[in-house]
């Protein structure tokens, strides 16, 4: 991981309404939702760190399942990592996701 921010789309599926809230609440807080269970966060190395130890305490890590992929520099122009079928969403610029 480089020491800049990095863009990730994290997408996740949770077996309890409970949790599906909490993880919701707790990833509205580190990005953008993209569609109600995928988000884009741009995020810097604690950050990263931050989102993955507030998941990991969310999660019941026997029945549900986050998946985080990183997306690379969300500053780099020209470089897009999304096609769409139907009506696209407009993606944030880069820069802090971070509320």
């Amino acid at each position: 991981m480089s020491a800049g921010r990095q863009r990730y789309l994290v997408a996740y599926d949770i077996r309890d309404d409970k949790r599906l809230r909490q993880v919701h609440k707790t990833i509205k807080g580190y990005g953008w939702a993209m569609q109600y269970s995928v988000f884009i966060c741009d995020l810097d190395r604690m950050e990263y760190f931050a989102l993955m130890g507030d998941l990991g305490a969310a999660i019941h890590h026997g029945l549900d399942s986050v998946a985080i992929i990183a997306l690379g520099d969300p500053r780099e122009r020209g470089r897009s990592c999304f096609e769409f079928l139907g009506v696209a969403p407009i993606l944030p610029t880069a820069g802090s996701i971070v509320i």
